[in-house]
């Protein structure tokens, strides 16, 4: 079988990947020709640790080619992954007119049977859509098969987690459908589970919530750590030693971001109201989430008696480590409120740069931490980048104008850090 992958973004970019790696012959097809032709070098147009390196390996083997070539592409491979964006428009619903344009390509051009498969996070429900698509985009009936597939991929961890994932879920109604997927992964040893198109499509959305409302409610939490003085990562090893809770996403700081969390959050929402249902948890969660960097910054105004005027370091931009992602950093909107109140931001990030939007060019970007601590009147800590925990604070202590630390990922040690004459402040951190 010959695989196409429709859209080089992400998602698209790894599963390509992947698919090379455990042997299959792989086209990646994108209308922006210079995604296209950076790609047919190797060369990946986002940061993800370790992928650039297994693109460029199979692109040199020639068993991953790129194309912007549709018609052709869809022509000769028998396999069709959509991996597309899947954008919130303003009401928090999926924006699917990517989906709806590469259904409606296949169509046109398919000359002979398709096992068409959704990569995308898409609403329940998409799949029958996209079989009307591209019914209705057809010259003449030619069978075809819409299976989902949803990636359950971590940003900054994609090709460990591509090339050992912890399940393959399957949403089909065509047996055919399902033997062709079951040999395509047949190399990968984990649990799988094969069902309804429906349920493959509410796992992703399911999974998503539930990681972003153990986010949320440590978060909330975290506030009342403070004002009771205890300690919120001490709470968080507590619970994550019960089996039933686990220990991942009990971190408290200044909100989840992202290119899923967000909007996977927000379309679960808009689905169950289009049905009359109130999910009223996941309605709370986008609310700590939307509101939750202001709990900092309030700390933060409080001690400096306000931002006007006054040098602000941030440290961090991207919504974690290990990527160049920005989409619904906390760091944005923090920078945001803060040129609003007329700070002088000093902006460092190893890897994420700004949007390239008129409102930021009062922002200086810094080259390094050193430089963006320069003269400072207080340090947000938004991203928790390795490097920010290597730098010796002693030091860095001489650059500052007034040691004031606000710690946003709780990454640093509160006690060493007032030990050596900081303002320290994390979120439900050491008292």
């Amino acid at each position: 079988m010959k695989i196409l992958i429709i859209g080089t973004g992400y998602v698209g970019a790894t599963t390509a990947m992947v698919f090379a790696e455990i042997g299959w012959q792989v086209t990646g097809l994108d209308i922006d020709a210079g995604k296209i032709q950076r790609l047919r070098q190797g060369r990946l147009h986002f940061h993800e640790p370790g992928l650039e390196d297994m693109i460029a390996k199979h692109v040199k083997s020639s068993r991953l080619q790129f194309t912007t070539d549709k018609e052709t592409a869809i022509k000769e491979h028998d396999v069709i992954f959509l991996c597309v964006g899947t954008p919130s428009l303003p009401d928090g619903s999926a924006d699917l007119r990517y989906i709806g344009q590469a259904a409606k390509d296949i169509g046109r051009s398919m000359k002979g049977y398709k096992l068409i498969v959704t990569k995308s996070t898409v609403p329940v429900g998409t799949q029958e859509q996209i079989k009307k698509w591209i019914a209705a985009a057809q010259q003449e009936a030619i069978p075809f098969d819409v299976a989902s597939n949803p990636e359950f991929l971590r940003e900054g961890k994609a090709v460990e987690d591509a090339l050992r994932p912890d399940r393959i879920v399957i949403g089909t109604d065509s047996q055919r459908a399902t033997e062709q997927l079951q040999r395509l992964y047949s190399s990968f040893v984990c649990p799988w589970i094969i069902t309804k198109p429906r349920t493959a499509e509410l796992i992703k959305y399911a999974s998503n919530s539930f990681l972003a409302t153990k986010i949320s409610y440590m978060n909330e939490l975290a506030k009342l750590c403070d004002e009771l003085e205890v300690n919120v990562k001490e709470i968080a090893e507590g619970m994550g030693l019960d089996p039933r809770i686990g220990s991942s996403f009990l971190q408290a700081g200044l909100g989840y971001g992202g290119s899923c969390f967000p909007k996977d959050v927000s379309e679960l929402v808009m689905t169950s109201r289009k049905h009359h249902v109130n999910l009223r948890i996941l309605e709370g969660v986008i609310e700590v989430n939307r509101t939750q960097y202001t709990y900092l910054l309030d700390k933060a105004r409080l001690r400096l008696g306000g931002f006007a005027g006054k040098n602000i370091t941030v440290l961090g931009l991207a919504f974690k480590p290990d990527t160049d992602d920005i989409r619904e950093a906390p760091a944005i909107r923090i920078i945001d409120q803060l040129l609003l109140e007329q700070a002088n931001v000093q902006l460092f990030d190893p890897i994420a740069a700004l949007p390239g939007h008129a409102s930021y060019r009062a922002v200086k970007v810094c080259s390094s931490a050193e430089e963006a601590l320069r003269g400072s009147e207080a340090i947000i800590l938004c991203t928790e980048w390795p490097e920010f925990g290597q730098l010796d604070w002693k030091k860095a202590k001489r650059l500052l104008r007034q040691p004031n630390f606000f710690d946003g990922r709780n990454m640093l040690d509160a006690k060493r850090m007032r030990g050596i004459g900081y303002y320290y402040q994390g979120i439900g951190g050491d008292h």
